[in-house]
């Protein structure tokens, strides 16, 4: 069993871009990959995925049922290939019951990017459609997100925490080999961080083949595909996916007060990676 090589994040931190990455680095092709016909997905959490290897439709089941059988659908899809398979997934690693919501016995491993909260606040509303306050307030409290009420969704629901409480969820647990990657840094210093990502997910570094994929993947090239044919995988309260792909968008957009919210809820998560504004309390700056 080859495994799965989980593309873990908060919703808007970037395992999509590291989705492409792969698919990039893996073809090692002349052109740029369809963003439409990308490596791995659906989704973690795709209904459909659920429905058609469990065998039985996620909608006849309760929210816990469903919670307590995707680690076994997660290993049928396991062992359903001889090859490394790719799955993003925004779910904090436990599901509320306590359990890991993935199996150790079907996982190669766990590539986590993490991105400054304050940025994630403003690209999560953006994609969201959501006003910036409930957006900032999402990243505050223990949220669930795609539940079914009133209507079927094409997710399962997952359960985010708090922004700071998801990134712990991952980066602190033993059970599974983890590789943490600043989505700063994939911007900032991208042949070291994605030469990271490699490395963790047992492919062969080579330097050219490393440089164009990182080139193809870029959100320029992203971002003209996307005006171009559209991407699938963007939802419909949204009217961009690959929207600006940098840092620091924050500033101008959230007021003194969002931050100081979004700060005192995940004070100590954002000091261990460096996202503390100028003045939240420890000296830490931005990077």
């Amino acid at each position: 069993m080859a495994g799965i090589v989980w593309l873990a994040s908060y919703p808007k931190s970037g395992n999509t871009w590291i989705r492409v990455f792969l698919t990039n680095y893996q073809r090692n092709t002349d052109v740029p990959a369809d963003i439409n016909a990308l490596d791995g997905g659906p989704i973690a959490a795709d209904r459909r995925l659920f429905d058609d290897v469990a065998g039985v439709e996620a909608a006849d089941l309760s929210p816990a049922a469903v919670a307590a059988a995707r680690p076994a659908v997660f290993r049928v899809l396991a062992n359903a290939s001889t090859q490394t398979q790719f799955l993003k997934i925004h779910d904090a690693y436990r599901a509320p019951g306590g359990a890991p919501v993935i199996p150790a016995d079907a996982t190669r491993a766990v590539v986590y990017v993490v991105r400054n909260p304050l940025d994630v606040a403003v690209s999560f509303a953006n994609h969201e459609g959501l006003a910036l306050e409930e957006s900032v307030a999402r990243l505050c409290q223990d949220v669930t997100v795609a539940r079914s009420v009133g209507r079927l969704r094409l997710q399962l629901e997952q359960r985010l925490l708090t922004w700071g409480q998801h990134a712990l969820s991952w980066v602190d647990q033993t059970d599974v080999p983890c590789c943490v990657v600043r989505y700063e840094d994939l911007l900032m210093t991208p042949d070291t961080a994605f030469r990271r990502i490699l490395d963790a997910v047992g492919l062969p570094v080579d330097a050219d083949r490393l440089a164009r994929a990182i080139a193809f993947s870029s959100f320029d090239r992203l971002r003209a595909q996307e005006v171009r044919a559209g991407f699938r995988e963007r939802p419909a309260s949204s009217p961009v996916f690959f929207r600006e792909g940098r840092s620091g968008g924050w500033r101008g957009k959230l007021d003194e007060e969002q931050v100081s919210r979004i700060v005192a809820a995940n004070h100590a998560v954002m000091s261990r990676f460096s996202y503390l504004p100028s003045g939240a309390g420890d000296g830490h700056e931005q990077r």
